[in-house]
């Protein structure tokens, strides 16, 4: 699914991805973890495509194909999806309107139709249902006046209606309290299939409560250090990242 070899990125000059190494398959779920600074979030905005970072070497492969040098909508047309630290907020358009806009942008792209009105209607009310999103939240201003689990969860409805093949969640976890985060996790969870694949990026293990991983893989200086199961996030969260650096340092 996701082959990512040898990258180096850098911002304003500034290096931050040094070498790094992934490889998720489809079916699988892979959380990133690591120390503030380590490389996480910009492994993501990579990934997707954004503009602001510079790729000096190495490949990313979505399916065999190099996206390296796509745009960061058509790699989202090609089935990659970001949800972000901090969602922005876009007054006057629905998340209905916005939701069929997404859909249709990316059946255009792939030389279809736009989806029927009914197909449409039928789906937003079976993803809605599956994440326990009430109707009412579906005729909002897109995160406008969101709280943080609303934001959270209405970027997981985007994922559900979109079915991305590589979803990356970055920091999702992030401002949730625990009612919200079993939400968003459940339907992370039920989205989940043998021909997609997720990665989490996270600080914390709460998250992979509800998550659970197939590798849990740590992220240091702009590479990846070490990799696991589930448990070794169990072991970061009782030993801090410390004893990372100084394995990697000894």
């Amino acid at each position: 699914m996701l082959k990512i070899e040898n990258l180096h990125a850098n911002i304003e000059d500034k290096s931050i991805l040094k070498g790094l190494n992934l490889e998720v398959k489809a079916g699988e779920i892979h959380a990133i973890m690591g120390p503030n600074g380590a490389g996480k979030s910009t492994m993501a905005s990579v990934i997707a495509g954004k503009e602001e970072y510079e790729v000096t070497e190495g490949t990313i492969e979505l399916n065999g194909e190099d996206i390296s040098e796509l745009a960061p909508e058509e790699r989202a047309h090609n089935g990659v999806f970001l949800s972000f630290q901090y969602p922005v907020e876009i007054p006057g358009v629905t998340v209905t309107n916005f939701i069929k806009t997404s859909i249709n942008e990316s059946r255009k792209a792939q030389g279809l139709e736009e989806m029927p009105a009914k197909d449409m209607l039928k789906m937003i009310r079976e993803k809605s249902e599956l994440l326990e999103i009430d109707r009412k939240f579906l005729s909002r201003s897109l995160n406008e006046g969101f709280s943080g689990g609303e934001k959270k969860r209405n970027e997981i409805f985007q994922m559900a209606m979109l079915e991305p093949k590589l979803a990356i969640l970055d920091e999702t976890d992030s401002g949730l309290d625990i009612d919200a985060l079993r939400i968003v996790a459940n339907g992370v969870n039920k989205l989940k299939s043998k021909d997609n694949a997720v990665i989490v990026i996270t600080h914390y293990q709460r998250l992979l409560d509800y998550i659970v991983p197939d590798f849990v893989h740590v992220l240091h200086d702009g590479k990846i250090v070490k990799t696991g199961d589930a448990s070794l996030a169990l072991e970061l969260e009782a030993k801090g990242y410390d004893w990372i650096k100084e394995e990697v340092n000894s």
